[in-house]
């Protein structure tokens, strides 16, 4: 049974391979599932290609932050965002990143012999800690409705991409109601953030950043309202991708004990040496491998939906100017003609020597070309940091009889949250 837009693909890949035009409606999606193809529309001729079905219409509900703009306003956005991303700066934020996975650890360890925690929840909350330590420099536990607002961002922008953005937002819809009151909230925070920062030293951080392009603007309010749509932009992609990466990882590791004796084990040998050190963080291979896997499987950032400005061909098909192109790395990750068994669980695929020769373009987790994602590097950092921290003294186990599943929204989150209990190492 075809139930949401995930299993449309990867029925269409199991029925006809890996280039298919798909009729919906009025439109025509053409779908491409070869490394080949993803490094045509992603790199060779990426100016040929802007954001897609989904995209275009999610800007009712995200503005036009880096995630949905495009030509020069993306470009500009690039410029201005980029250095708070740069490897430099980004190294410097592990203290923080090490001092929030503890807080993390800490109140997991108060949880032993209660009921589950939710995992899912527990994740937005670490990676929201660290994005405003990181990023804006600034606690965002004090904004205690953050949580709801993005989540109803988030629905808003999937319903807009499901009905193209044809429902009007007035109408008093549940799920409208809701996105209209979260975005008077999110602007009153971005508002409040702004303020302070503005009333204090300039920073090498985020909102400096932002607040120093709204006064280069012409206009004061378009200005405001790109602060809003950028900040929003980013928590919201920083802090969802990351979590739904690390509530996998936490379901597989279960799901494959042996993979977390060797993921505590090397946690603790490299936390032996004392405190994290960038020098240690390396020595987390296996960590890294673990993550990395789990991305394979369950890419936060699942498709990538594109429109051809011009006629193209793609691996010797024809797509017309205003084409849909769909790239999945869902299915892309899972190609068996590129992965070997490609739905077990298998970290040993990431070692130096089986990556060796793998075709670039088999794994783009984070995309590719020159729309590859700004933040990858610090999204990584702080899901190896915790998951060996977490991995180091607890052992999570889900609740019995629980179904974890999939839900393929702006990012391939778990449905409902996951339960789980926490005990301690033994």
């Amino acid at each position: 049974m075809v139930r949401s837009r995930l299993d449309v693909m990867v029925w269409a890949a199991a029925e006809y391979g890996d280039a298919v035009r798909l009729p919906l409606g009025p439109k025509t999606l053409y779908f491409f599932n070869h490394p080949d193809h993803a490094k045509h529309v992603l790199a060779d001729n990426a100016e040929n290609y802007t954001k897609g079905l989904g995209m275009i219409h999610a800007r009712r509900a995200l503005g036009d932050g880096l995630l949905t703009s495009e030509g020069e306003l993306w470009r500009r956005q690039r410029r201005t965002i980029q250095p708070v991303f740069q490897a430099k700066r980004i190294t410097r934020q592990l203290g923080a990143i090490g001092d929030e996975a503890e807080r993390l650890a800490a109140r997991l360890r108060s949880r032993i012999g209660e009921g589950p925690v939710d995992m899912r929840a527990e994740m937005t909350a670490f990676t929201l800690g660290v994005l405003g330590r990181t990023l804006i420099d600034a606690d965002l536990g004090v904004f205690e409705s953050l949580g709801g607002s993005f989540e109803a961002v988030q629905n808003q922008a999937m319903f807009d991409a499901i009905t193209l953005g044809k429902v009007p937002l007035w109408l008093p819809l549940p799920l409208q109601t809701r996105f209209r009151r979260a975005r008077r909230d999110l602007q009153r925070i971005v508002d409040r953030l702004a303020a302070d920062r503005a009333a204090g030293p300039a920073g090498d951080d985020v909102v400096s950043r932002l607040i120093e392009s709204v006064r280069r603007q012409p206009d004061q309010r378009v200005g405001r309202i790109r602060m809003r749509d950028e900040l929003v932009t980013l928590l919201l992609a920083g802090h969802e991708t990351t979590a739904s990466t690390l509530s996998w990882a936490f379901h597989l590791l279960d799901e494959h004990p042996d993979v977390w004796e060797r993921l505590h084990d090397e946690a603790v040998a490299v936390f032996g040496h004392g405190p994290l050190t960038i020098e240690s963080l390396h020595e987390l291979t296996y960590t890294t491998q673990v993550l990395d896997e789990v991305i394979r499987l369950c890419p936060p950032v699942w498709l990538l939906p594109r429109i051809a400005r011009t006629d193209d061909e793609i691996g010797g098909f024809p797509v017309g100017a205003g084409a849909d192109v769909l790239l999945c790395p869902y299915l892309l990750h899972r190609h068996p003609a590129f992965w070997a068994s490609p739905t077990r669980f298998d970290p040993e695929r990431f070692t130096s020597a089986a990556s060796a020769g793998r075709n670039r373009y088999s794994y783009i987790p984070f995309g590719a070309g020159p729309r590859f994602c700004v933040g990858n590097s610090l999204g990584m950092m702080e899901a190896t940091v915790v998951l060996a921290t977490v991995a180091r003294d607890l052992r999570l186990t889900k609740v019995p009889g629980y179904e974890v599943a999939g839900e393929a929204m702006l990012t391939l989150r778990i449905r409902g949250g996951l339960p789980m209990t926490v005990r301690p190492v033994t």
